[in-house]
């Protein structure tokens, strides 16, 4: 047997350019296989990550009074890009989604800060965005829900948001982003999309994450 033929069968080393089994790796070696509506836009500012659930929440510092300016599309009031980034909590992650945001008897009543909290934090962030007057139609929302896998209480992720164009004052809180976070939450726990694109198309503009991730 030639020298050069023994050492390749010694070695293992000699290849013929091909493979039996498909290539199934995306880029950087990452599984190509996942749910549709996974797309994160190209050059998107990456989600802040909050401290998470904690056993006893605080008063968080919000941003300087009058900071903080709302934007509109189509009526509908969106958060202030650099004072409310969103902000995401580490103790959810594509990998524990059965065990965390969709898992069977809920999960967000047992993460959400006491309204003895929020209740402070929402006045303080109504004068960072120049909210006067009352209040009580005015929601202090998780920009990205805890159903979403929102940080409970960091500043960066609670807004006031305004009521809807045509709510009734003295209505209440009933905002439309509402059901837009249900939705993505059912497609997220169903797999159609993943967390993390779900995230993103929120904290981009609440009024087009439907659309953007294909929902309808």
């Amino acid at each position: 047997m030639p020298p050069v033929l023994l050492s390749c069968l010694l070695l293992a080393g000699c290849s013929n350019g091909s493979s039996s089994r498909a290539d199934t790796s995306g880029k950087d070696g990452a599984s190509a296989a996942g749910p549709s509506g996974t797309a994160v836009p190209a050059g998107a500012a990456k989600i802040p990550v909050g401290a998470g659930p904690q056993t006893t929440y605080t008063v968080q510092q919000q941003p300087p009074a009058g900071s903080c300016k709302y934007r509109y599309e189509k009526g509908e009031p969106l958060q202030d890009l650099k004072c409310t980034p969103g902000a995401t909590s580490p103790a959810v992650t594509q990998a524990n989604l059965a065990s965390t945001i969709c898992r069977k008897g809920g999960y967000t009543k047992g993460v959400r800060p006491p309204v003895a909290i929020t209740g402070k934090e929402k006045r303080l962030n109504a004068a960072s965005y120049g909210v006067t007057g009352s209040l009580s139609d005015d929601e202090y929302d998780h920009l990205i829900s805890l159903q979403l896998g929102g940080d409970p209480n960091d500043a960066r992720n609670l807004w006031v948001e305004p009521a809807d164009p045509g709510h009734k004052p003295g209505g209440g809180v009933n905002n439309k982003k509402d059901p837009v976070e249900t939705k993505l939450h059912t497609a997220v726990c169903s797999g159609k999309i993943t967390l993390e694109a779900a995230q993103q198309a929120i904290v981009t503009d609440w009024t087009t994450a439907s659309s953007r991730l294909g929902l309808g």
